[in-house]
């Protein structure tokens, strides 16, 4: 009798459900080997009678405009009865209609062929969609709930796997179009695994070429990702239907990308398990999943509600995913999956790009946050400077996170208990912050002296922080280079293939891309002598005059040589130094594993 009640309420549940849906579709692959599909929208419950239907431009998680409209075509409209209606285009991304009947149809063809974190890829392997690129929406129906049929291709043994609640049939619901475009699906004959968690599930969704025993292997890493995780923040996040989602592709025509969404991510890689991926890709786990604390629920304002017709900018995107990429490798190494000494070693690249850009000369993190729509899979046909005006907003905040965590450990402290109350304080609750609430959260945990030099001097400024001693604090060393010439510009076949950079040698010499050396001193480049051999003659405050073409035009300046920039970072034993008992205690502290 039990069972029976259980089942009726389920039906009933259901029912309303479905009662209570006012967009539905039907997408169908027939020609998926020419990368089409087909789409049915059926919008009903409207009140005005001109509605409008339209075409997202942006993605969520993406930070930039995209134009998906421009993969959509064959588009008809009809009433609720079939009758065709007559629709106009005010914009690019929108159509409107009038003289409905409370309902409108539309149905059209979808080009898709860019799998990655936000496009859509159709062919013979798999149906790769995301939402915003694949689905038409009419706003004013965007708070009710939405229904979507994937017509699976069958005789491919497509399997349907989404954060999306299934309905059963192939038939899946979201509770409103925020929910909806926020949940990729991954159709295809894939593989997958799956653990709990304290009465969720976490799953790991696999396309890929690979042997079931690589699988087995890698889905071990990703359970260590998650373990590893969930002790940074004390517990997961409470996932809307207790159901986690990796969906991964790991196949040769996808692009490598990952995306976050609420209760899933997307990670396709060209990389298969069996030629590096199992390391390659992991980091990838990493990152997003982190973002289902960080991003999703610990959520800046900025970035709320949504927009799917213009870019959100925030200036908290040092936070949301600097500190991600912070935690990204970190996680790996307290996991096991990366050596320590490797793990220290790997620092250094983004070190030196954070340190020693000029691009800190313009913009603090914030600013740099801002620029996200011009940067975040954005693309631009005129020239830009960004190697000398922007810094990734990955690479500071990770940078950032660094600092932050080793100053902390100096003082008894640690960035992982922070982040604990940061996520206590706003994604527990899922109150949305700024940066003025970072900035508070951290008073609350180091007190004023400590959060206020860190955010006037490091964030509202673009200081940065010494480090020196807080990387002794861990056994490590921190050193500038002396054994290095610093040029300031790349140099491929003797023509310089970048901007130069401000302040370097090369930019002071007048030297710009696209210049043709000649000569270096004495020296004339050749097949046989190559530039950087030629530089490997010279010290440092020399001065040498180079010769360049430039537009076809023979030139001449003087350059003066200088000491490569760039740091070392090496722990104390690769320095033949045994670290102290305490100094190895706190790297234990830091990198050692917090699973229990």
């Amino acid at each position: 009798m039990k069972n029976v009640f259980i089942l009726a309420v389920l039906v009933l549940m259901s029912l309303q459900m479905q009662s209570q849906v006012s967009s539905s579709y039907e997408i169908s692959f027939e020609n998926a080997v020419h990368h089409e599909a087909e789409i049915e929208g059926v919008f009903k419950n409207l009140k005005e009678d001109e509605i409008e239907f339209r075409m997202s431009r942006t993605s969520p998680g993406r930070y930039a405009l995209h134009e998906f409209m421009k993969n959509a075509y064959n588009v008809k409209v009809t009433d609720g009865n079939g009758r065709i209606l007559k629709a106009h285009r005010p914009d690019p991304y929108s159509w409107r209609v009038s003289g409905h009947n409370g309902t409108i149809k539309v149905s059209y063809t979808l080009f898709a062929n860019h799998g990655d974190g936000t496009y859509s890829q159709v062919d013979e392997t798999h149906a790769h969609l995301n939402m915003p690129a694949t689905f038409m929406y009419v706003p004013e129906l965007e708070s009710h709930a939405m229904e979507v049929v994937f017509n699976v291709r069958k005789d491919l043994n497509w399997k349907i796997a989404t954060q999306l609640k299934p309905l059963g049939d192939d038939r899946y619901y979201a509770p409103n179009l925020q929910y909806f475009m926020d949940s990729p699906t991954e159709i295809s004959n894939h593989d997958s695994r799956s653990f709990e968690v304290d009465g969720q599930v976490v799953h790991l969704v696999l396309h890929h070429h690979g042997s079931t025993t690589e699988m087995d292997e890698y889905f071990e890493s990703v359970k260590k990702v998650v373990l590893e995780q969930k002790a940074v923040f004390g517990e997961l996040p409470n996932f809307d239907y207790q159901n986690y989602y990796f969906l991964a592709c790991y196949i040769p025509n996808v692009t490598g990308d990952g995306m976050e969404h609420r209760n899933s991510t997307i990670i396709p890689s060209t990389t298969s398990l069996a030629n590096g991926g199992m390391r390659r890709n992991i980091g990838t786990v990493s990152h997003e999943f982190f973002h289902c604390w960080n991003v999703e629920r610990i959520r800046p304002e900025s970035l709320e509600p949504f927009d799917f017709e213009n870019v959100n900018m925030s200036g908290e995107l040092w936070f949301a995913e600097g500190f991600t990429s912070y935690y990204t490798g970190l996680i790996l190494c307290r996991a096991g999956l990366m050596p320590e000494d490797d793990y220290v070693l790997g620092l250094i690249g983004t070190f030196n790009y954070v340190w020693n850009s000029p691009g800190r000369s313009f913009f603090n993190p914030i600013e740099m946050s801002y620029q996200a729509p011009f940067v975040d899979a954005a693309r631009s046909v005129d020239p830009v400077n960004k190697s000398n005006t922007f810094i990734s907003y990955y690479s500071y905040g990770s940078a950032l996170g660094l600092a932050l965590d080793l100053s902390l450990r100096a003082r008894g402290l640690n960035l992982d208990d922070y982040m604990k109350l940061v996520w206590e304080t706003f994604g527990k609750t899922e109150t949305s912050y700024t940066v003025q609430g970072l900035h508070d959260v951290l008073i609350k945990y180091t007190g004023t002296t400590f959060a206020n030099d860190f955010f006037n001097n490091h964030i509202y400024d673009s200081k940065m922080p010494k480090m020196t001693a807080a990387f002794e604090n861990v056994g490590v060393f921190l050193n500038r280079r002396h054994d290095k010439l610093w040029f300031g510009g790349a140099v491929m076949e003797g023509e310089i293939t970048s901007n130069t950079n401000i302040y370097s040698p090369a930019y002071n010499a007048g030297l710009e891309q696209g210049d043709i050396l000649i000569s270096v001193g004495d020296f004339k480049l050749s097949e046989t002598l190559k530039f950087n051999e030629i530089l490997s003659g010279f010290r440092p405050d020399d001065k040498v005059k180079i010769i360049f073409k430039r537009y076809g035009q023979l030139k001449e300046t003087e350059v003066v040589f200088s000491t490569d920039p760039s740091y070392v970072i090496s722990t104390f034993e690769t320095m033949n130094k045994q670290p102290s008992a305490r100094q190895l205690a706190n790297r234990k502290q830091w990198l050692s594993s917090k699973v229990e």
